[in-house]
């Protein structure tokens, strides 16, 4: 997630929060690059649409792909980076509302629970570059998950930590924030939009 202005808005519909009992650990992947080549994926790639798979294990691989998103994260000045921006279809992300990478933390196959408030306020994206659009989200939550060890953990989140904490799990659902814009919000960027089409079909 890309870090913006705050305005409050009239609030539109609000997401479902999933269930924990839902989720079921996945198989590794076939395919497990050298975390040090992951790199950010810039829309429209398709993995950015591709729902992520819950992770099963969490070994020292997933730890170096953690610290790698954390550096990714606070290399492009962001405060939220999530599993599918990297390439990888893996249900974790990683938070730094300083955007700094020392306070970030990372939480893996996490499910949010207890929404209370709404609010719309502006949102961008590391992988939507110089879109802005408009979001409803919930300002109070429940993440639960798992962090880099392996144990459970449980947050109660508030402001801007609940908003990115919505922002990166759409990202494991396959959802973006054009995806959530008005019809008038998604039109205003539209130019911006081609252009991404176009430098991805170059």
């Amino acid at each position: 997630m890309k870090p913006s202005s705050t305005q409050v808005r009239r609030p539109r519909r609000p997401s479902a929060a999933a269930s924990l009992a839902a989720l079921k650990p996945a198989a590794r992947p076939a395919a497990r690059p050298d975390p040090s080549g992951l790199r950010l994926r810039i829309w429209p790639d398709p993995v950015l649409t591709t729902p992520a798979a819950p992770v099963g294990p969490i070994d020292d691989w997933l730890r170096d792909v953690i610290a790698r998103m954390i550096q990714i994260m606070a290399e492009h000045q962001g405060v939220g980076l999530a599993g599918p921006q990297v390439g990888l279809p893996l249900r974790v992300f990683v938070m730094s509302p300083t955007g700094k990478a020392d306070p970030a933390k990372a939480f893996v196959n996490p499910v949010l629970s207890r929404p209370d408030g709404q609010e719309e306020a502006q949102e961008g994206c590391l992988s939507l570059p110089d879109i802005r659009g408009n979001i409803l989200r919930y300002t109070r939550l429940q993440l639960e998950g798992l962090n880099p060890r392996g144990e459970p953990v449980v947050e109660n989140l508030e402001g801007l930590p609940a908003r990115i904490a919505q922002h990166e799990t759409d990202h494991l659902d396959g959802i973006l924030i054009i995806d959530r814009m008005s019809p008038l919000a998604r039109m205003a960027n539209r130019k911006k939009l081609k252009e991404l089409q176009a430098r991805r079909a170059l």
